[in-house]
């Protein structure tokens, strides 16, 4: 691609910065007092550099004349400015660590949020670690954009603007020339800051594939033991470590290249103030303290546009990790309708549905009926749509044809939508317990749930014999997918996670498959007693459990099918 048809891409995409920038702004509108607030501290430490250059002046300028009456009180002013300043330094920065702190933790809760409210098969496309990149180090560039570096940049321009107007009134030449570093800054500005958007894109996704890494590792240690994985892991993190070096390397060398040529440019401006102040002083057209304001002005009108052209990649990487919390905030939102029926005696009618995760269908024009009250199998080989079925029903995804309807005795029907979700009660496959206590765990199905409630569906689950047997019974701690206890004793727990709901419809996805035959019969038979009985769809490799369903639903050719019990 030629140099003009880069500038052609880049000039196309300025209106993505625009967005971006307005969608930072937008989520700032809570925090804007805070940060004018922070704004004036910055100005305030502006005007106060400047006047101890001015004061400098005066000081140096009485002490040429012999005049230590003043000179003293100048002294004692200058003492009184420095302190000042210091302290107005140390609020300002206790101050921006609190912003920084709140606003980072207001854009992680909204895009955590926004993360929750997504369609389940439109979010999960997305690794775990590379969420977390999103939610953290995305979100801290974003944060430490709005709170620190545009106030910075709006205190630099001030900074700017006084220095020069303070300089010119001395010396308008010595003041336009320290402004000639201003174009090697702009031009180092836009040459690079498409660059640098495009290298910290690429930080940020060797960072999510380093931690995504990590995470599964960690969390299939066991695996890796099994295996004997340990150097392949290890060899693989270092892999990708080297990949972020590579990126890190590029983007922080298109940095300094960019410093050293500004560095530079300020050094040159330096020499010249310094050089215009000998010569002034010579023909005795200046002061030694006018001398001094030479030196300090030009250095901090320099110093303010470096500044600001350094800042251009903390304004990049703000602005390419906001595209990258954007691209979660564009995912399709579920739809809540707000409709209800009443909860007793629930059945779903599955009509003519065509759903496939690829162009392959796993379902084509499909339907079944699932009348209250019933316990109905599906009972077949993986990867025929039994799991398939229950994210439909649960309305984990909007984008099937066909219809699914929840109805109840009374004659009421409503559509499968999240709003459904409040009266199904849905133990998935797998280990899905979270750290903490037994008790913690089942009250995620209930949140106001009473001990005794807990305990009864603990007992209906099979769970509460072991469970009680543990020294602190129901606060018994557990660690992460249930460490410190079995995989089936895990599996129950879940299941008393789901019945202490007391939904009308329940759903078990293979959630007896780490039990043994007696136990998971024992399960199925306090379930078929649970008070009040639920519509259940039980979904299972053994046909030993049809002696406790109703009815068999065999998948075939991507339809379903009933068979009676």
């Amino acid at each position: 691609m030629g140099k003009f048809d880069k500038l052609k891409k880049y000039w196309n995409k300025r209106d993505d910065a625009k967005e971006y920038l307005k969608w930072c702004l937008s989520y700032s509108k809570p925090y804007i007092p805070q940060l004018l607030l922070l704004m004036l501290f910055d100005l305030a430490a502006t005007l106060m550099s400047v006047g101890m250059a001015i004061i400098g002046k005066k000081m140096i300028d009485r002490a040429s004349e012999g005049n230590l009456s003043d000179l003293w009180k100048i002294i004692a002013i200058y003492v009184v400015v420095i302190l000042g300043s210091q302290f107005l330094g140390i609020v300002s920065s206790l101050f921006s660590v609190i912003v920084y702190e709140k606003f980072g933790f207001g854009i992680r809760k909204k895009v955590y949020r926004r993360i929750l409210d997504t369609c389940w098969i439109d979010v999960s496309k997305y690794h775990t670690g590379d969420l977390m990149t999103r939610l953290t180090s995305d979100v801290g560039a974003v944060s430490d954009g709005i709170s620190s570096t545009i106030p910075t940049i709006i205190r630099l321009v001030v900074e700017l603007l006084v220095t020069f107007c303070t300089l010119a009134y001395y010396d308008l030449k010595l003041a336009l020339f320290a402004l000639l570093v201003a174009p090697i800054a702009l031009f180092a500005s836009v040459v690079l800051g498409r660059k640098l958007k495009y290298l910290t894109v690429k930080v940020q996704e060797t960072e999510s594939k380093y931690r995504s890494f990590m995470q599964e590792s960690l969390a299939n240690i066991l695996i890796e033991k099994s295996f004997c994985l340990e150097d392949y892991s290890e060899e693989r993190l270092t892999q990708l470590r080297d990949e972020r070096i590579y990126w890190v390397f590029k983007k922080n060398r298109t940095n300094m290249f960019a410093s050293a040529a500004m560095g530079l440019s300020f050094q040159l401006g330096y020499i010249v103030a310094f050089a215009w102040g000998a010569i002034c002083i010579a023909n005795r057209t200046i002061t030694y303290g006018t001398m001094t304001v030479f030196l300090q002005l030009v250095n901090r009108i320099q110093a303010p546009i470096v500044s600001l052209a350094q800042l251009v990649p903390r304004l990049i990487s703000m602005l390419a990790s906001a595209g990258r919390i954007i691209e979660l905030q564009n995912l399709p939102r579920e739809e809540y309708s707000g409709a209800s029926i009443k909860q007793k005696n629930i059945g779903v009618k599955v009509d003519k549905i065509s759903f496939g995760y690829t162009d392959e269908l796993v379902f084509d024009d499909a339907s079944i009926d699932f009348k209250p009250g019933e316990f109905t199998a599906i009972v077949g080989k993986s990867g025929i749509g039994k799991t398939t079925l229950v994210r439909l029903i649960m309305a984990f995804t909007n984008k099937m044809k066909g219809n699914i309807e929840f109805y109840n005795d009374a004659g009421e029907t409503m559509q499968a939508s999240p709003d459904a979700r409040n009266f199904i009660a849905y133990v998935p496959q797998g280990n899905t317990l979270f750290s903490g206590s037994i008790k913690d765990n089942v009250l995620m199905g209930k949140k106001d749930a009473t001990d005794e409630e807990v305990i009864e569906a603990l007992k209906g689950a099979a769970a509460y014999d072991f469970v009680m047997d543990f020294p602190r019974g129901i606060d018994t701690v557990i660690g992460e997918k249930g460490v410190g206890i079995s995989e089936g004793q895990a599996q129950r727990i879940a299941i008393a996670r789901a019945l202490v709901k007391k939904a009308p419809f329940l759903i078990l996805d293979e959630a007896t498959s780490s039990l043994d035959e007696s136990t998971e019969l024992s399960v199925l038979e306090g379930i078929r007693k649970w008070n009040p009985s639920p519509t259940c769809l039980l979904i299972t490799h053994r046909r030993s459990v049809l002696q406790y369903c109703d009815r068999e639903i065999q998948i075939v050719d991507k339809k379903m099918a009933s068979i009676a019990g």
